[in-house]
């Protein structure tokens, strides 16, 4: 591992620095005195836990640190050559760092976003401001059928799985939402000792592959489910459809990461890639998605249940409140995945050119359920690169009720965006199967680190609402965002799209809505159906 080479190193030359001062002469004292000094430094680097790129690169991972500090004189260089692509920009990963270290999160000038640029959007300020509220709001999870409901944080750990994400970074997220009282979603990796040890809330989320209710031919075990659904940090379970960043295939794990303890823990083989099918075996049509649900439901114990899906045709939404209107059983909650949502793994074209924006989609699925009357029965989740309290007001606005981040909590760990998550060579400790490196990350002082960003998070979400003149996110409206549509003009989201009363659709569809609607079938999926995809309000 570097971080021995780096010591070992430094040692040796030190030594023979001495060696040369005693054959050479006294001049050699200035190179014994600075090796000496790194080597001191690289000790000190390989054994303090607060920074893990220094714990896994003495001394040189020093040079990170420096160029962060002459950042406001190099940002405009990185940004001019699209240096941090598909990663947050550099301002929302210093924001989510300074948040996570408890540090000023204020700064100097004005905005530095093109407010004439057409799509800009901004917040609706009041002039009556409020104060915000000295505790922070939770959303009840439990429709009719379920008997042990969850209150559910306005921003929670989104789904990552153990196998994308290191034993140590499970244990500091599980650890940090159980500190702050907030939810951590397993991903579909299964159920395991790390995301139970620190007794967090946890959402189960239950894949294609079914890791952790699996039997040996990949079906769903449904005694290994009821069995690990009744622990009690089991808050709630949540089906996996398809996923923002690879909507239409399975999750992905690479190989290289699937050691003997992934092997064990999903029930596959060791040292061979392992790829969750495309489609469910428990159903293929909504009517037996809905039903899954009850048996979910069941197995649970009356624990909320629910699914999550990346939006793609409006017909099969439709097929699906059609096949919960029909048959009298509803989820507890979907979680809804913007295509923008991150992942370890995926093919490039699946996360450029597949699946549906969160705005969108998640405005398509508030609406469906509003039109067949059931979006006070059900609630909604938002995930996608969901960092800011900014992020937060937004999706609040659009029809969601909570929301879950996954990047921005990796950051929190310690995560520096390397996108080598694919690699098994993540050099923090985050994204990785490799014990030396996942070493790196200490899990104490990174949970609190998690800890302290979802409040401060959250906190500033709630400031941002009081000064748009609302107590609360019951107060919010879609008079409250607005959209820059042209060079002289902006409307609001309450004139950009048509929002459905409730009952609408089963009174009689508006003309925008009524081919989808007569198209969509309960017993099927059928992605072209009607006006497949369209997603227009």
């Amino acid at each position: 591992m570097l971080r021995i080479l780096m010591v070992s190193i430094l040692l040796l030359v030190t030594a023979v620095s001495a060696l040369l001062v005693v054959f050479f002469g006294p001049g050699w004292w200035v190179a014994v005195v600075i090796f000496a000094a790194l080597f001191i430094l690289a000790v000190f680097d390989a054994t303090q836990k607060k920074h893990s790129i220094l714990r896994n690169y003495p001394v040189i991972g020093h040079l990170r640190f420096a160029l962060e500090y002459i950042r406001p004189e190099l940002q405009q260089y990185f940004i001019e050559r699209n240096y941090d692509g598909r990663p947050f920009d550099r301002d929302t990963r210093s924001l989510i760092y300074e948040r996570a270290k408890g540090t000023n999160q204020e700064q100097a000038f004005g905005t530095e976003r093109d407010v004439n640029e057409v799509g800009y959007e901004y917040l609706v300020h009041s002039t009556a401001p409020l104060e915000p509220p000295e505790h922070a709001p939770t959303v009840r999870i439990g429709g009719p059928e379920c008997t042990q409901p969850y209150e559910m944080a306005l921003l929670n750990v989104s789904a990552m799985s153990f196998g994308a994400l290191s034993a140590n970074a499970i244990l500091a997220l599980n650890k940090g939402a159980a500190m702050g009282g907030f939810a951590h979603d397993t991903g579909e990796g299964g159920l395991t000792e790390y995301h139970l040890r620190h007794g967090g809330d946890l959402v189960w989320e239950l894949g294609s592959g079914y890791f952790g209710a699996r039997t040996k031919e990949g079906d769903f075990d449904p005694d290994m489910f009821a069995d690990k659904a009744a622990h009690a940090s089991v808050k709630c379970l949540s089906l996996k459809l398809s996923q923002g960043a690879k909507p239409g295939i399975g999750g992905v794990l690479p190989a290289g990461k699937v050691s003997a303890e992934i092997a064990k823990a999903r029930n596959v083989p060791q040292g061979v890639k392992c790829v969750s099918p495309a489609a469910h075996k428990v159903f293929s049509t909504p009517r037996e998605l809905i039903h899954f649900m009850a048996t979910m439901r069941e197995l649970a114990n009356g624990k909320p249940v629910g699914f999550k899906l990346c939006i793609g045709s409006r017909t099969d939404v439709l097929a699906i409140c059609k096949a919960i209107v029909s048959e009298g059983v509803a989820p507890d909650f979907i979680i809804v995945d913007g295509s923008e949502g991150g992942t370890g793994a995926a093919p490039m074209e699946y996360e450029d050119h597949m699946g549906t924006p969160l705005t969108e989609g998640l405005m398509l699925l508030h609406n469906a359920l509003v039109g067949v009357g059931l979006r006070d029965q059900i609630r909604i989740g938002a995930a996608g690169k969901v960092a800011t309290g900014t992020d937060i007001v937004k999706r609040l606005i659009q029809g969601a009720d909570y929301t879950n981040a996954a990047r921005a909590m990796m950051m929190a760990t310690g995560c520096i965006q390397s996108q080598r998550c694919h690699t098994n060579h993540c050099p923090v400790g985050v994204t990785t199967q490799d014990p030396r490196r996942a070493r790196a990350l200490d899990v104490e002082s990174k949970s609190v680190r998690v800890q302290r960003f979802q409040e401060a998070t959250v906190s500033e979400a709630l400031r941002m609402m009081a000064s748009m003149g609302s107590e609360g996110p019951a107060g919010l409206n879609p008079l409250m965002i607005r959209r820059r549509i042209g060079h002289m003009n902006t409307k609001s989201y309450a004139e950009l799209y048509n929002w459905l009363a409730p009952g609408e659709l089963l009174a009689q569809a508006p003309a925008d809505w009524a081919e989808d609607w007569s198209a969509a079938d309960p017993d099927s999926f059928a992605a072209h159906g009607g006006l497949s995809g369209r997603t227009s309000q």
